[in-house]
């Protein structure tokens, strides 16, 4: 079946980035999300609404979740926080459509460990081991790919937009 402009992909189909280096069998993605509050205004003779005025915005924590493998590069991330170096790096995320292309990013800037979550150790249990890493970052910033672009390039453009937007 042919998709359609306009149809919703799929998230199955995902790659997960640390400085352009695609990382091993990532499984799961969660807390893509950005919120802003509001602080609500109640004007004097107007009873028919009240005023609600963006304030600051929050990113909420990245979560990484995989198969554990002979690949340490999460455990050892980690590591470095404990001991005192926390180490910021841009995450990219990447949708592919159902073909591979890629459809959306989502780069997730200045990210560093804050938790990390070994398997479940189970006797009586032949699942899949999974760690999961949760990252804090100082922002999320995304759009859609298209079928050309480099990522790395795009992935450098990111981090400088977020170093002069953090200068302004």
């Amino acid at each position: 079946m042919r998709a359609m402009v306009g149809d919703p992909f799929t998230s199955f189909r995902f790659r997960v980035e640390i400085n352009g280096i695609s990382i091993a069998k990532i499984s799961e993605v969660t807390g893509l999300q950005v919120e802003t509050e509001i602080e609500t205004y109640e004007e004097g003779g107007v009873n028919d609404f009240v005023h609600q005025f963006p304030k600051k915005t929050k990113y909420h924590n990245i979560v990484l979740k995989r198969g554990v493998t002979i690949l340490p590069e999460m455990w050892a991330w980690y590591q470095s926080v404990v001991f005192g170096v926390a180490i910021q790096q841009t995450i990219a995320i990447v949708l592919m459509d159902i073909k591979g292309n890629d459809t959306w990013w989502w780069f997730i800037l200045d990210a560093y460990p804050v938790k990390w979550i070994g398997p479940d150790l189970k006797a009586d249990s032949n699942t899949v081991a999974f760690e999961t890493i949760e990252l804090a970052h100082s922002g999320i910033l995304g759009a859609p790919l298209g079928k050309a672009g480099n990522l790395v390039s795009k992935a450098t453009a990111a981090t400088n937009m977020a170093n002069v937007s953090k200068k302004l």
